[in-house]
């Protein structure tokens, strides 16, 4: 996977997870639910991983620092655009 892959897949499964928590908010006894967030939360950590070994820290607070310098600073900012992906055509819809 690239890097907007990995950041496409990342967006749907924090989407999912967040759904999800909300459900269970109302529905705490659903085991069907819990287990599908906690294998939501599983695959999106290890991507997180994926992502920061290959790409580099996603977030300031939480990347650990390597040496003297902080990695995140060397990437592009959130509201920069090439920090970001676009969708196609296909996935607007």
């Amino acid at each position: 996977m690239d890097k907007n892959q990995l950041l496409k897949r990342l967006t749907v499964l924090d989407f999912i997870a967040v759904d999800l928590q909300l459900y269970l908010d109302t529905h705490p006894d659903d085991t069907e639910a819990i287990d599908k967030y906690n294998s939501v939360i599983k695959e999106a950590d290890m991507l997180r991983m994926k992502y920061e070994e290959l790409i580099g820290p996603l977030y300031s607070f939480r990347s650990s620092n390597k040496g003297d310098t902080f990695e995140w600073i060397k990437t592009p900012w959130p509201w920069q655009s090439s920090a970001n992906f676009e969708l196609s055509e296909e996935e607007k819809q």
